[in-house]
């Protein structure tokens, strides 16, 4: 019976915290959206991942030449607490929203298409861990 117990006390404490963590997704995801209204379209992904300290999330993107694409990331319900760096496959670096105090969104233009890696890390200097959501959108 004490058994049977902890089962149903673990079962119900990964319930309550999965659906935590999938409502705060939701809240980041709606933040972000609101950087992709017309004339952009959302790609229909939702990068996610659970950070702390220095853990990098990394995503992979393929980017079609002539077309200019919004990324869109937060980590929190503040700007600037996720760090973002888009990589050739080669790792050379495209473009950093560091250099521009981990801005949320920027707008990218390929003239051919591009196999990308995306990583995403949280700023320490601001928050210590966190849901960081990643959006990307195109215009058509």
């Amino acid at each position: 019976m004490r058994k049977l117990s902890y089962i149903f006390l673990l079962v119900s404490l990964s319930f309550v915290f999965s659906n935590t963590v999938s409502a705060q997704i939701d809240s980041i995801s709606n933040l972000c959206s609101e950087y992709l209204k017309p004339p952009y379209i959302s790609d229909g992904q939702r990068y996610s991942a659970l950070l702390n300290g220095d853990e990098v999330a990394e995503f992979h993107a393929t980017f079609y030449g002539g077309s200019t694409y919004r990324l869109v990331g937060f980590s929190g319900l503040q700007k600037g607490n996720l760090a973002i760096t888009v990589y050739d496959e080669e790792r050379n670096v495209l473009y950093s929203n560091t250099d521009y105090e981990n801005i949320p969104y920027w707008d990218l233009k390929f003239n051919s298409t591009i196999n990308c890696i995306i990583e995403a890390k949280i700023d320490s200097k601001n928050i210590s861990s966190g849901i960081a959501v990643l959006l990307i959108g195109f215009i058509q």
